[in-house]
């Protein structure tokens, strides 16, 4: 596998582009080239200088393999790499924009119960350029430009824990973020951890306020174990000062994933036992109806149920939402990626 030419921030680039002989200015076409989602062999550049970057770097390190619609608009994206495996992306489209899932793995390592990314394991982790080419060429195919863009917000909550891959996802947020580019802001960005505490802590330190969000999915650490293998490393307490820590470095409040399991941790007690833990806490809480995984024996709780659930964390004043499912017809909602479809690649190809 050859390096990947969007691993470059604007400045690696200028100075790569120097080394190999060629005026300041190519660097700026190049970066303006791979920002709106061009191929190298789509760049405006010479053939000679072409031919170089061809030599030392994939042409095109991510492109969409195929698209699946879903009833409510939603699309959902097979991504291939340029090793042939396969990554998902889901674009759900609101009033206020159009959000992109990313994933940041290929698989994942961490066990979730009610996650099928994480059945065939961790394959390997994605770099920073192949993260942010899933945005670019979305981007692109959508229709959208550097000035207008169709991607305004973006979920690091595909397949992958984010913080297991952490010097790729902070060198892809700061290449997201910077000004110049694909731009997007931090605060229209959201991470989503399982709870690796020790690199929720240095996060805070990146510079980089996204929205911090936590798949708490339990009230006690007994619970969670049941369910996330992480839990038998680090506490509930210990994730909670980690929040903290991170309100206290950016100013930006956190939130908390919640998914609703039936006969596990939906019930009223339940509630009650989370509006303990959270109250005073400057969070909020995403309650998620489980969007079931066939290999798991896990039922999800009916709508009613749900919402008994949100009144009595509304009643007892805890900021809460129930997270509206998306793509669930074409397996792209939340717990539903996953790498089901790389034999079809392997068969095609």
């Amino acid at each position: 596998m050859k390096e990947i030419l969007q691993d470059y921030s604007r400045e690696d680039l200028s100075a790569l582009i120097e080394s190999l002989g060629e005026k300041k200015f190519r660097a700026e076409q190049i970066f303006l080239g791979l920002m709106q989602g061009k191929k190298i062999s789509e760049l405006p550049v010479s053939p000679a200088l072409r031919e170089k970057l061809l030599e030392r770097f994939e042409d095109e390190p991510v492109r969409i393999y195929k698209t699946f619609t879903a009833a409510d608009g939603t699309k959902k994206f097979l991504f291939l790499l340029s090793d042939g495996n396969l990554i998902e992306g889901v674009l759900m489209k609101y009033k206020y924009g159009n959000t992109q899932c990313v994933s940041t793995q290929v698989g994942c390592r961490m066990g979730c119960k009610f996650c099928a990314s994480t059945l065939g394991g961790l394959v390997r982790n994605l770099t920073a350029g192949e993260i942010l080419s899933e945005i670019l060429v979305v981007n692109r195919m959508e229709g959208g430009t550097l000035k207008d863009r169709a991607v305004t917000n973006v979920v690091l909550m595909g397949s992958g824990e984010p913080f297991d891959n952490y010097e790729n996802v902070v060198k892809f947020l700061k290449n997201l973020t910077a000004e110049g580019g694909i731009n997007i802001s931090a605060r229209n960005v959201s991470l989503s951890t399982c709870g690796l505490v020790p690199q929720m802590k240095s996060f805070g330190n990146e510079g980089i306020p996204l929205n911090l969000t936590v798949s708490l999915h339990a009230v006690t650490d007994d619970e969670r174990r049941r369910t996330m293998p992480v839990a038998n490393k680090y506490k509930i307490s210990e994730i909670l000062d980690a929040c903290s820590d991170y309100f206290k470095k950016t100013g930006r409040r956190y939130i908390f994933e919640y998914s609703l399991i039936s006969g596990e941790n939906a019930d009223e007690a339940h509630a009650e036992a989370l509006t303990k833990l959270l109250k005073g806490r400057p969070c909020h809480v995403n309650l998620i109806r489980l969007n079931e995984v066939k290999e798991r024996n896990l039922s999800s709780v009916s709508e009613k149920e749900a919402y008994r659930f949100l009144g009595v964390l509304e009643k007892n004043g805890i900021s809460a939402t129930l997270r509206r499912s998306m793509g669930s017809d074409i397996g792209g909602a939340c717990g539903q990626l996953r790498a089901k479809h790389l034999g079809d690649v392997k068969h095609e190809d």
